[in-house]
């Protein structure tokens, strides 16, 4: 089949990037540029207009922020390049999430006013647990006040990163007016007319000369440690410096990105049209291909032997489904990252997740939301399918002869929740068919019934992502809802451990019921789970009915005693029991475990948990005192205060409850100068008297 792949295609020349950052770093924008100076699209989209071809949602239009990630792929030199926008606001970090787990590479843009903002950190992070090389972008050096190497260091500080510049600007703020190529030592100038789509190639600027000289030499310097194997090169920085080829520096710093022993740093300003050109020829350079990234590893479905697959297209099909989307016009799309095989139209494949089969009815090329059929896609290409029924977001799809599962996805748990309900019985089909939809695409979008009221209860990340779902069900479904408060996802757990002797035995004439249950609680570490173990022998209770405790126990774990909240961090021993010949059932069984959690959990000194935010507040000096004098009366702890060009940065532990309406506080308390952001951090014990509050609830 490998013949079959378009031969501008080749395998290592594919590169699948993501482009990330914190909200208004100019992420958007510069893959707006990407997308015109490659010939993509023939007009400049704009965010600020809501033209942007990224932001394609008319809320991500009104509002001017990203909310989905969006693909499409373009062409640079010899190269194709899968680029994935993610959004910056934390309510939305799900979808960077996501799409850094198949990703090969990423380019982190930051302010070059700003230097490295708490959301840059939690997408760095991110980043870091899936192992992504990170090229850096300095972005915006037309600002009054940016600052090339201030974020330099910023990212050293803040991040921990080996960020080491391949560029030295030329001018900054409104001087601002291109880069020396610290590789090459060519100055790059960019023409205001003709949108930066033309730009002179020349010598260093004389005043310029020393400090690029004096850059290379250090870049030349810690190029030589990261590659310690190559002798030559080494010999060759510290002897003759001036005989480097250019190839031969862009080889080790290729192997450097590769292997995340460095993170080059770029600049330029994507609204002027400055530096874009040169960023894409660092990201065909330097991106690792899918060959570089190296054998896919999986675990075997019947042996559970880890299993390694070459990433080639004569290797058996393995993907993994990353990003469910209802689209208007075909329906729900499933985008996939092929990791290796091919995949071709009217396939049969395997979801190994769910253990059922998949058939591939239609095939898509996506940029953005316009959509190109195709027959077939190869190793290292991220598709969009139609067709696939069960399958949802972290799940493996793979060729029928060989069943493996990929390494899942985890994500975070929903910290906010309101009660939803239709406007009329008309809307009542439509919303549950939003809700489904809805929460299929987004995994940190959880909808559940409340046993006792009988209400629907809607749980995300934030209030903006909670008002974003709510308005795409007006928008996309044509359902018109009430919702009420936001509320806070409270969870409960143990503190003292506890045993149980459980008898259900129920007898109406004819045939009864009977199960025996003994259980042993204790508290698990936090932030563990629960977990749920069974130590029966000698088959006191028989071994066909340990599933249906261990489900009933699960049950019992989703409604706490306190205030009906989940019970989170137990661990569950099923120790002992009884059966009776004819009356036990698996029914019998599932009822007695439930009751017999619910009877253990009330003995073992059980508390409420509410979830706290780590909030980084961002103000100027004259306004710290009372800010700081706001978090205290909300029951915040300050963890750290630093000041950074003429602003406090105030980090936070805040409980969720005490947040709601904050922006509006934060901007009376500074005439509207600061700003914050927040993001879940875990869950901790409520105050006695906050806790009968919320059981009187």
């Amino acid at each position: 089949m490998a013949d079959k792949r378009p031969p501008q295609d080749n395998l290592a020349n594919v590169r699948n990037i993501g482009i990330m950052a914190h909200i208004d770093a100019g992420k958007t924008t510069c893959t707006e540029r990407i997308l015109y100076y490659s010939g993509r699209v023939h007009r400049i989209g704009e965010v600020h207009e809501g033209a942007a071809t990224m932001d394609w949602m008319e809320q991500e239009q009104e509002r001017g922020i990203t909310i989905t990630s969006a693909a499409t792929t373009v062409y640079w030199k010899d190269c194709k390049i899968n680029i994935i926008d993610t959004p910056g606001h934390v309510d939305f970090t799900v979808e960077v999430e996501r799409s850094l787990r198949v990703l090969d590479g990423s380019v982190a843009v930051f302010s070059a006013v700003d230097g490295v903002q708490p959301q840059s950190e939690t997408v760095w992070r991110q980043a870091e647990r899936y192992n992504v090389p990170r090229i850096a972008f300095i972005n915006k050096m037309d600002r009054v006040g940016a600052d090339y190497f201030f974020c330099i260091k910023s990212m050293e500080e803040k991040l921990g990163a080996n960020a080491l510049a391949l560029q030295c600007p030329i001018g900054a703020e409104g001087g601002f007016r291109g880069m020396v190529d610290l590789v090459s030592m060519k100055a790059y100038i960019f023409d205001d007319e003709t949108l930066g789509a033309e730009f002179d190639t020349t010598e260093i600027p004389a005043d310029m000369r020393e400090q690029c000289e004096e850059l290379r030499s250090k870049m030349l310097e810690e190029l030589a440690t990261i590659d310690e194997s190559n002798e030559a090169f080494m010999t060759k920085v510290l002897d003759a410096p001036e005989t480097l080829t250019e190839d031969e520096i862009h080889a080790v710093i290729r192997n450097g990105v590769c292997t995340n022993k460095i993170n080059p740093v770029l600049c330029g300003s994507a609204f002027k049209n400055k530096g874009i050109q040169p960023l894409l020829d660092c990201i065909t350079r330097w991106m690792p291909s899918p060959l570089d990234r190296g054998i896919i590893k999986g675990i075997d479905v019947d042996s559970e032997k880890e299993l390694e697959l070459e990433p080639s297209d004569d290797s058996p099909l393995a993907a993994l489904a990353f990003k469910i989307v209802t689209d208007p016009y075909v329906g729900r799309l499933t985008f996939i990252r092929i990791y290796s095989g091919v995949l071709e139209k009217g396939m049969t494949l395997m979801n190994t997740s769910k253990g059922k089969k998949e058939r591939i009815s239609r095939l898509l090329e996506m940029h953005a939301n316009q959509r190109k059929d195709r027959d077939a896609f190869y190793t290292g290409d991220i598709a969009a399918c139609i067709g696939l029924k069960n399958t949802s977001t972290g799940d493996t799809l793979c060729a029928m002869n060989n069943p493996l599962l990929l390494e899942k996805m985890e994500f975070p748990e929903p910290v906010i929740s309101m009660a939803i309900e239709p406007k009329s019985k008309s809307d009542r089909e439509k919303l549950s068919v939003a809700l489904g939809s809805l929460s299929e695409e987004d995994p940190t979008f959880r909808v559940t019934t409340n046993e006792e009221t009988g209400q629907t209860i809607i749980a995300g990340m934030g209030e903006l992502h909670l008002d974003i779902l709510k308005e795409r069900m007006r928008r996309e479904f044509n359902v018109d809802a009430n919702v009420g408060k936001p509320q806070v996802s409270y969870k409960e757990t143990i503190t003292a451990p506890a045993k149980t002797d459980t008898k259900f035995v129920k007898q109406s004439g004819g045939r009864g019921q009977y199960a025996h249950v003994c259980l042993e609680i204790e508290p698990n570490e936090p932030g563990k789970g629960n977990e749920i173990i069974s130590k029966i022998v000698g088959g006191v209770i028989p071994k066909e009915y340990i599933p249906a405790c261990i489900k009933g126990i699960t049950e019992g774990l989703s409604t706490g005693v306190l205030a009906g909240y989940t019970l989170v961090d137990v661990k569950v021993s099923i120790v002992f029991g009884s059966y009776h010949d004819v009356d036990s059932n698996e029914m019998a069984f599932k009822i007695c475990a439930s009751m017999a959690i619910k009877d253990a959990a009330k003995k073992s000194s059980p508390i409420i948990l509410e979830p706290i935010m780590k909030v980084v507040v961002t103000t100027p000096e004259e306004f710290m005192g009372d800010i700081i004098g706001d978090i205290n009366r909300r029951r915040g702890r300050i963890l750290n205060q630093t000041n950074e060009r003429n602003v406090v940065i105030i980090e936070c532990d805040v409980p969720l409850s005490e947040m709601f309406g904050y922006s509006t506080t934060l901007r009376s308390l500074s005439s509207g100068r600061a700003t914050y952001v927040m993001e879940p951090g875990n869950f901790e014990r409520v105050p006695a008297k906050i806790q009968e509050e919320i059981m009187k609830k």
